[in-house]
């Protein structure tokens, strides 16, 4: 059983002020504790390809587990990690992340997709940002209704985070906003 959800948020920032927020969102002290969930953030390689300007970059992500407590006790790990890979394309103004868990991977599988481009109605001013999320719970398959409930509350924890993260971020491009007119938040 596969649990997966979809969402669309429409940041009233340009392209180009959302994605830099994106990059610092972890790295600003007053964010770590909207973002509690994410423990450690190290990005491992990056590469720019000359040929195309197409940024990519892969980042390690060290999280608390996902889903409920009684989840976390059955699996005996309270950490979990992911890998996010990261494609910025500037001159289609496109920028997709993939973020998917690397450990705990018996017990549940995790995947989200995110893209910011500019917003089809107001190009220079407004981005969208959609994300996709699929939750699959592993060894508790054959367990249909206990695999159900435990799928559900996870995707209520992810979309809880994913509501904290759109704050951080709205509150990233105010800040680069602040900044880039020479003023202090």
């Amino acid at each position: 059983m596969v649990r997966a959800y979809s969402q669309e948020h429409i940041y009233k920032h340009p392209w180009e002020r959302v994605t830099a927020a994106s990059w610092r969102k972890f790295a600003d002290p007053e964010n770590k504790r909207t973002l509690s969930h994410i423990l450690e953030v190290d990005t491992l390689n990056h590469k720019l390809e000359p040929s195309t300007g197409k940024l990519y970059t892969t980042r390690a992500l060290t999280i608390h587990a996902p889903g409920p407590w009684f989840v976390r006790k059955l699996i005996g790990q309270d950490i979990c990690h992911c890998v996010e890979s990261t494609i910025v394309d500037a001159k289609t103004r496109s920028m997709q992340l993939a973020t998917r868990n690397i450990s705990l991977q018996k017990f549940i599988e995790v995947e989200e997709k995110i893209r910011y481009e500019p917003h089809p109605e107001n190009l220079a001013g407004w981005t969208i940002c959609r994300q996709e999320t699929s939750i699959r719970i592993k060894p508790l398959s054959a367990l249909a209704s206990m695999a159900e409930k435990i799928e559900q509350k996870c995707v209520e924890k992810f979309q809880q985070n994913s509501a904290k993260g759109r704050e951080v971020m709205e509150r990233m491009c105010t800040y680069l906003e602040a900044e880039s007119r020479g003023m202090s938040v």
